[in-house]
């Protein structure tokens, strides 16, 4: 009991390094393969709980946000102007336009005050003439020719923005004036198509720069269809 052999230290020692590569190769070895050896050897296999599925290694912070998707404007709309008028108005609006060719679009617009509207504006977006062309009169030669009869129009101001007066770039303004107080005004508009199908767009109700006010409390502004 004494002594021992050179040859058995390094047999032991040997031994001992190859049981503790065999026990480090168990240790890393993957889950699955562990699993096979059970299912060789008769041995009982661990049940994964439920709902255990895989999770990504990818921090939840570094996936990218979801963001809602800007919602853009409807085709043929008015941005507000700044100016606000307290003068309440009924109005209404009838498209009586063909599905191709020429037609009218009737305004009728009351003033609900006793106060005067110097000028009423409807505004509508310049854009609009490639569907639709709106224009407070039908073209004729008889209107361009020399020595016809003079241009006296019931219309007090006809303009493509930018205009002097602050309309801006991109709207069309017609000015018709004055409406009395407690009184009613019609205004008929030529409608020309310019491409068959229907269309909507932005109409707003103005005093110079501001818009007025409907019957109803809210902005006199409307959402024309023309079928």
């Amino acid at each position: 009991m004494g002594d021992h052999s050179p040859g058995w230290t390094v047999a032991a020692c040997a031994g001992l390094a190859l049981g503790i590569a065999l026990s480090a190769c168990a240790t890393s070895a993957p889950a699955t393969s562990a699993i096979a050896s059970r299912q060789g050897s008769g041995l009982p296999v661990p049940s994964t709980p439920a709902g255990s599925a895989a999770t990504s290694s990818v921090p939840a912070s570094s996936a990218p946000a979801l963001t809602p998707a800007a919602s853009s404007a409807l085709p043929f709309s008015l941005r507000l102007p700044a100016g606000r008028d307290p003068r309440a108005v009924e109005y209404s609006v009838s498209a009586r336009v063909p599905a191709t060719g020429t037609g009218q679009l009737v305004v009728t617009v009351t003033n609900l005050t006793d106060r005067l509207i110097g000028e009423l504006v409807l505004r509508w977006p310049t854009s609009l003439a490639a569907r639709l062309s709106l224009a407070p009169f039908s073209p004729s030669m008889q209107r361009i020719a020399d020595g016809g009869p003079p241009l006296v129009q019931p219309w007090t101001k006809w303009v493509e923005g930018p205009g002097e007066g602050g309309e801006p770039a991109g709207t069309t303004s017609l000015g018709w004036g004055p409406l009395l107080p407690r009184s009613t005004l019609v205004v008929t508009l030529v409608a020309t198509r310019g491409v068959a199908g229907p269309v909507a767009f932005d109409l707003q109700l103005l005093t110079g720069e501001a818009i007025l006010t409907g019957a109803d409390g809210n902005l006199a502004r409307t959402r024309v269809q023309v079928p």
